[in-house]
């Protein structure tokens, strides 16, 4: 009875299948290296809002540009962190990695997901990290026109 209301799937020729669940479209893209991760876009009962696929499918290709402004604010946000720890003020379950320059922060990080849909009334794309050094939550790395906007703090995965 209830498959009368589900979606069929739809098929992109670049992200293959998706899939409507919990109000959006989801599937996989490939991020460098290789490494396949959620991808969550938003759209209709019908279809992934078109736009929204375009920007998905451009995001391989753009993701080394916008590496370095990633890694700087991933950097950035790990030294309140190790400053904290250095003057006593927090004790972490384990001891922060040793980080001494931006480039240094994909070992000690994680893509948790990514996002393509509307904030603040304009398409975005975020992507979600794990960090070592945080362990209650995740980044939010969010792009708009190639360029990072913020790295919030705590996002939750779509």
């Amino acid at each position: 009875m209830f498959g009368l209301f589900k979606s069929a799937p739809f098929i992109d020729p670049q992200l293959g299948e998706l899939r409507r669940s919990r109000g959006a479209w989801r599937g996989a893209l490939i991020l460098e290296p290789a490494s396949r991760v959620p991808l969550v876009l938003g759209g209709s009962r019908n279809a992934p809002d078109p736009d929204a696929l375009r920007m998905a499918r451009l995001i391989p290709a753009e993701f080394p540009s916008w590496r370095g402004q990633i890694e700087q604010a991933l950097f950035e946000h790990l030294a309140p962190y190790a400053e904290a720890v250095a003057g006593g003020e927090l004790a972490p379950l384990a001891p922060l990695p040793a980080i001494e320059v931006p480039s240094a922060v994909w070992t000690h990080a994680s893509v948790e997901f990514v996002h393509v849909g509307p904030l603040d009334g304009q398409l975005t794309v975020e992507i979600g990290y794990r960090v070592e050094w945080d362990e209650e939550h995740t980044l939010g790395a969010r792009i708009r026109d190639g360029k990072l906007m913020e790295l919030c703090g705590s996002v939750l995965p779509p």
